[in-house]
């Protein structure tokens, strides 16, 4: 990475559990963190069959769909389908509700949005701890 490259927007967060991946999205999100985001998914979805996700977010500052293909983020529902099980939102805007659309009704992603000082709560629920 170079010294003027931009900080990327996701990272991953240490957890106590192997079977939930958990990630912080911070500032504005551009086309390749999303894709970032995708390619660390399918390395998890290798790895566990089953998982659930936690999505802190701070800062929110928007994402650049545009440069992210129709074929990946088709790819990235389909996946998410077969392989998520609970999904907890924390902070930045409650996208859960527009996301629970993105699986359909019949799909069995639970989804839960907390504020970012109801964090300890979110934790709690996903069933698991960061580690520091």
């Amino acid at each position: 990475m170079h010294p003027l490259d931009p900080i990327p927007a996701i990272r991953r967060i240490d957890t106590d559990r192997p079977d939930l991946f958990a990630v912080e999205i911070a500032g504005h999100v551009s086309a390749s963190d999303v894709e970032n985001l995708y390619g660390l998914l399918e390395g998890a979805y290798a790895l566990h069959d089953r998982l659930d996700l936690l999505v802190r977010v701070v800062n929110y500052d928007g994402v650049d769909w545009t440069g992210v293909s129709s074929r990946t983020t088709e790819e990235g529902r389909n996946h998410a389908i077969e392989h998520v099980r609970r999904c907890a939102a924390v902070g930045g805007p409650d996208w859960t509700s527009s996301v629970g659309g993105f699986f359909s009704p019949s799909v069995p992603v639970e989804l839960r949005y907390f504020d970012l000082e109801d964090e300890a709560a979110a934790w709690r629920w996903i069933g698991a701890r960061e580690i520091a």
